[in-house]
């Protein structure tokens, strides 16, 4: 038999197992009420110390330095100064790694000391442990999803302070805690993953700010308030102008830069709005407390941040942009019919070139029946509502016919003949100009056989748009077309604006290239409102200008547009290029061109559009001497 100094008596053994089922107890009562797991750390040290009746409890968490370190994030019964005078590693190679806590951690097994006094590995915390009247620690490993991430020590004053079945107990309590670790930090990565479902739902990945989805819940909820507290406020419709050109000169990192610095140019002043981005180049600010002129004077405040340029990739990009504004309850008291029209209202300040404006009642109207015709159009396409119209270019030196454009009109069922300055337009925003085009080429060249057939032989010119030019089809339209009519090159013509040609030089120019190894004549209309340079001109294989028709009519009146009109006749023949002057209405103007050297001449001097039924008559009877 063992000495009573050895062994408690079958009282103090009872005692000792009842405070490590008081900790147990008291431990899983606190893992039903835990919401955080530092908080859980320090209720379970202090419940060891305070209910189960320990000297001491420490959580110790395992580092991956190179030290190993065992660091200590929880603690209670500890004497002020105890645990920074304590150094604890897990590592096997160093002597303050071979004491309980460490052998724990390294191990993953419960790891007893029963008497630091005669155990060999407590030399390196005997000195300290003594002072604080520690004779014994069990350290127990944390297991959270397969890895050890520290230990629970518990530490007591007596020496052989743990038997068996009080290691079994704790051991239970620690596997517990462990539960409670990883429940914690499941229901913390379930909240994480909930909170970056919300950020996706509701917030714009590249600025960060609410989307429109939020923009929506807000307005509603500025509604509500302000109609309940009877006040008005403000939304405003902000769009970015160059986005798109930035985009595609640059790429779309450059232009995300851009959409983030207008971002916090927007935040660093909107104190008492909201911002949110509503699409790709447009944000909308809901100003709570804002009447009309509130709102006026917000987005000159909003234009003046944003008229200094953004510095990017070496090159000051434009930030302008223009606004739309609306009014609770004046213009609207529902959230997407407040954002419609402010919407509205944007688009007519950019038709207008106004930086903002206010929404006016008819423009929704308007809005409608743009989106009616844009729908109609292309069942118009599709359909038989298109027709084919020409306007001849003469010689002016001989009066001879040396050409036709061919345009197109839309005989509407309901609105009649309709000119394209109230279609294109449409056309382009709905994404038809290219489907238009290739209208416009196919009855062009079905036109010419038939004037061919009669002795007809002048080509028929057909406009490309700059959606046209970036068409990588475009090549195959115009080569099947060809080939469906048995159509030389010369029966058809192309002309590009020089905007277009400005739009994408390169692209523009390689498409060029590629159209003129078809046999096809090319022209540059417009000319003289792209600010084309001489350099370019000269790389891109065109057979003739068009003059704008703005210069020629005012050389009766304007000594400043002869002066351009000569230019510019002498800079194409200096090329090598034909001269064609558009918007000829007088015999006066034309007699001036012939003497300036101008080839061609067109305009209603010489005819206005005409059915293209109607031109075998024309030209028979036409005469230049009249």
């Amino acid at each position: 038999m063992q000495s009573s100094t050895r062994l408690p008596s079958d009282v103090e053994a009872l005692q000792r197992l009842h405070r490590a089922l008081r900790t147990l107890s008291a431990s899983n009562r606190a893992l039903l009420r835990a919401e955080d797991e530092d908080r859980l750390y320090h209720e379970f040290c202090r419940i060891a110390v305070e209910e189960g009746g320990y000297r001491l409890a420490w959580v110790t968490r395992a580092e991956n330095d190179e030290a190993k370190t065992a660091r200590a994030i929880a603690s209670a019964g500890v004497d002020e100064g105890y645990l920074e005078s304590v150094q604890v590693s897990w590592a096997e190679d160093t002597p303050l790694g071979r004491g309980p806590t460490g052998t724990a951690i390294r191990t993953g097994k419960p790891s007893v000391m029963q008497n630091i006094q005669t155990d060999p590995y407590a030399t390196p915390w005997l000195e300290t442990d003594l002072a604080h009247r520690f004779r014994s620690f069990i350290a127990l490993p944390l297991h959270v999803e397969g890895v050890v991430i520290g230990t629970i020590t518990i530490g007591a004053p007596e020496a052989d302070a743990f038997s068996d079945d009080e290691v079994a107990l704790l051991t239970e309590t620690a596997d517990d805690l462990s539960f409670g670790i990883e429940t914690l930090r499941l229901r913390a990565r379930h909240r994480a993953a909930e909170e970056t479902i919300r950020q996706m739902a509701y917030f714009d990945a590249l600025t960060g700010l609410p989307n429109r989805l939020q923009l929506h819940d807000q307005l509603r909820a500025a509604v509500d308030v302000a109609r309940g507290a009877n006040r008005p406020f403000a939304v405003l419709h902000l769009q970015i102008g160059s986005l798109r050109e930035i985009t595609e000169a640059l790429g779309y990192r450059e232009s995300d830069l851009l959409l983030q610095e207008i971002a916090g140019r927007l935040c660093a002043i909107e104190a008492t709005g909201n911002v949110a981005r509503a699409a790709e180049d447009a944000f909308v600010i809901v100003l709570a407390r804002g009447d009309a002129e509130a709102a006026r004077d917000h987005s000159q405040r909003i234009l003046a941040a944003l008229a200094a340029p953004v510095q990017l990739s070496g090159l000051l990009l434009d930030a302008r942009a223009t606004i739309g504004v609306t009014l609770y309850p004046g213009h609207g008291d529902e959230p997407e019919a407040l954002l419609r029209r402010a919407a509205i209202a944007n688009f007519r300040a950019r038709q207008t070139g106004r930086r903002y404006l206010f929404y006016a009642g008819g423009l929704d109207t308007e809005c409608t029946h743009r989106l009616e015709l844009m729908g109609e159009l292309r069942r118009a396409i599709e359909g038989e509502e298109l027709r084919l119209f020409c306007q001849p270019k003469v010689e002016i030196r001989s009066g001879r016919v040396s050409g036709v454009e061919a345009l197109v009109r839309w005989d509407h069922p309901r609105l009649g003949l309709i000119d394209p300055g109230a279609f294109i337009g449409l056309a382009e925003s709905a994404g038809l100009i290219t489907p238009l085009t290739y209208w416009v080429l196919r009855a062009a060249l079905r036109e010419g056989y038939a004037w061919h057939a009669a002795g007809l032989a002048v080509p028929l010119a057909v406009n490309l748009s700059p959606h046209d030019l970036r068409d990588p089809l475009l090549l195959d339209h115009v080569s099947d077309a060809l080939a469906t009519w048995g159509a030389a090159p010369d029966w058809v013509a192309f002309e590009i604006t020089e905007g277009a040609l400005m739009d994408d030089p390169i692209g523009a120019r390689d498409r060029l290239v590629a159209l003129k190894k078809l046999g096809v004549e090319l022209s540059i209309d417009d000319f003289g409102t792209g600010y084309s340079s001489l350099a370019y001109l000269q790389k891109l294989p065109i057979d003739a200008i068009k003059i704008d028709q703005s210069f020629v009519s005012g050389m009766a009146s304007s000594e400043d547009s002869s002066v351009i009109v000569r230019s510019t006749i002498d800079m194409a023949h200096n090329l090598g290029l034909r001269v064609v002057a558009e918007g000829v209405e007088t015999r006066t103007i034309a007699e001036r061109l012939g003497q300036l050297g101008c080839e061609a001449a067109q305009g209603y001097y010489i005819s206005r559009p005409m059915p293209v039924a109607q031109y075998p008559a024309w030209s028979a009877a036409f005469s230049w001497a009249q």
